[in-house]
């Protein structure tokens, strides 16, 4: 069976270029960047233009390039750091101290209710330790009004986290406003990027940004690397305790390959960004005009909110995503109901029910994401699977049926 994967958001392969370069720092040139020899000095050499490549894609200096593990990490070190740093105690995701017997004010994080769970849960968490987070709504497209960012701010806020791009709806929010409002209030400012570094162009200074997230398997390079970008003067505390590695930011030995990877995705990302966008969004839209041409009852969810070009999520009345999702997987084509980390959850997407659907509208929208490798003729196939699979869902539905009648 031929297969088509629109499921980019979820991970992208490994390009093979990328592979490539990383293929040399697992066998030959293996040795540890720390090291002061001549085959460790290769493998410095190596991180280092990795750090330059990846500082390029978005702006940045490579001196403000931090290698992590991913996204989780990087989004999580931006929190619990500016936390720790500001307040001067250890304020961390397994962290036991607690603000709740303390006379000081409790430090104030202002960030959205459609996060990724990596800045949910790491805020939440902080709620434990005493701190105090205001999660602001968002419209029906899925966007941050800045001005209630700015209304949010209090004496006490130390940080506004606020994501790039939704892995959901694709909906890209106003950063450079509400940086802006940030930089005003001598504010910490962090986005989670993950979903938007290679899709569209990012500057970190434009957007007035001082942390920023990014995770290598989104953009065509391997699991278990991402970066954290750190403005120079940002006071940052680590969180991990070891060698002296990267200014101290975040010890352990260095996984030289997969920084290499991640720079030599990086830098095709930057060189093909213009022509990736044009191709993807063209197929995007191709895909949801004609399934809106060849399915009665489907809307856009998030489709007037300015959007990562290869994003669509997609509202099918009568039938259960998860039920579609299955049934289109059979036919030999991949998507998802939301976020891969989400897999398995019984609750609906806490991003469709933000943007104001009802539990069980959430519950019958699709998320398609295209990729670079995405082909017209994967949409032509995607456009005959998916009509024949919401009939034959909505033909043993009892639901859609009642709706219908009394219609």
């Amino acid at each position: 069976m031929n297969r088509v994967y629109l499921d980019y958001n979820a991970t992208t392969p490994v390009e093979p270029q990328v592979l490539d370069a990383m293929l040399p720092y697992f066998s030959g040139d293996f040795a540890n960047a720390s090291s002061i020899h001549t085959p460790g000095q290769r493998a410095r050499a190596a991180v280092e233009t990795a750090r330059e490549q990846v500082a390029a894609l978005i702006g940045a200096t490579p001196q403000e390039i931090v290698f992590t593990s991913g996204g989780t990490e990087s989004d999580n070190h931006a929190i619990f750091g500016v936390l720790a740093a500001k307040v001067g105690q250890a304020f961390q995701p397994v962290a036991s101290s607690s603000l709740s017997n303390s006379s000081r004010v409790a430090p104030h994080i202002i960030t959205s209710g459609i996060e990724h769970e990596a800045v949910l849960n790491a805020c939440q968490a902080a709620e434990k330790q005493g701190v105090s987070v205001t999660y602001l709504p968002v419209d029906r497209e899925g966007l941050v009004d800045p001005e209630t960012v700015r209304r949010a701010i209090r004496p006490e806020t130390h940080l506004v986290t606020i994501m790039h791009a939704n892995n959901e709806l694709g909906a890209v929010q106003p950063l450079e406003e509400i940086g802006r409002i940030a930089k005003e209030h001598k504010i910490y400012f962090h986005t989670d990027a993950v979903q938007s570094a290679s899709k569209i162009p990012i500057d970190v200074n434009a957007l007035n940004v001082d942390l920023l997230s990014l995770s290598g398997h989104k953009l065509y390079a391997p699991k278990g690397i991402g970066a954290l970008y750190v403005r120079s003067g940002t006071r940052l505390k680590q969180l991990l305790y070891g060698g002296h590695h990267q200014r101290g930011f975040r010890p352990g030995t260095e996984n030289v390959a997969g920084i290499v990877g991640l720079g030599k995705a990086a830098e095709i990302a930057r060189i093909s960004l213009s022509a990736d966008a044009k191709h993807v969004s063209t197929l995007r839209d191709n895909l949801e005009l004609g399934l809106l041409d060849r399915i009665p009852q489907v809307r856009i969810n998030g489709g007037l909110a300015p959007r990562t070009p290869n994003t669509t999520n997609i509202m099918f009345a009568g039938i259960e995503g998860e039920a579609l999702v299955i049934a289109l997987d059979l036919k030999g084509l991949a998507c998802s109901v939301g976020a891969a980390c989400s897999s398995g959850a019984v609750e609906p997407s806490h991003v469709l029910t933000a943007i104001g659907l009802s539990q069980e509208v959430a519950k019958s929208s699709l998320r398609f994401s295209l990729g670079r490798h995405t082909t017209e003729s994967e949409i032509d196939f995607a456009l005959e699977v998916i009509p024949a699979a919401v009939a034959q869902l909505r033909a043993i539905s009892p639901t859609f049926h009642k709706e219908a009648t009394a219609r």
